[in-house]
């Protein structure tokens, strides 16, 4: 094989790959989480804590990342992320414990999926 058949071959399935951005990345992690946790309200206890557990991993994260002095985020913005995670927690405590209903849950990272998609276009 010649060099420039290698070439071809090296970049050929990076070429058709999509090239993600960070709110992409954002997206498609809310976008799973999300659905997990939609199919699990539905489901046995054992997988609605399993994706309680997942969404409030990612929430986690992005409560660190907001925090951080280093984020571009406007500070109303990153506010508002943060008092978020901290009601996802709360809700999904209650959810475990008390019973209440995960459909908050979902309404709440399908607007944050709104926002991500929206914001795209702009950056």
């Amino acid at each position: 094989m010649n060099a420039v058949a290698m070439a071809k071959t090296a970049y050929n399935s990076t070429s058709r790959a999509p090239l993600r951005t960070s709110r992409g990345t954002e997206y498609e992690a809310f976008a799973k989480v999300t659905h997990q946790l939609g199919r699990a309200r539905t489901s046995s206890f054992a997988d609605l804590a399993a994706a309680l557990h997942e969404n409030r991993r990612l929430w986690t994260l992005l409560a660190a990342d907001v925090a951080n002095e280093d984020n571009a985020l406007p500070s109303d913005l990153r506010a508002r992320l943060f008092y978020l995670a901290e009601f996802t927690a709360d809700h999904s405590r209650k959810v475990l414990s008390e019973g209440e209903d995960a459909s908050v849950l979902v309404e709440i990272n399908t607007a944050v999926m709104r926002g991500l998609r929206q914001s795209e276009g702009t950056v």
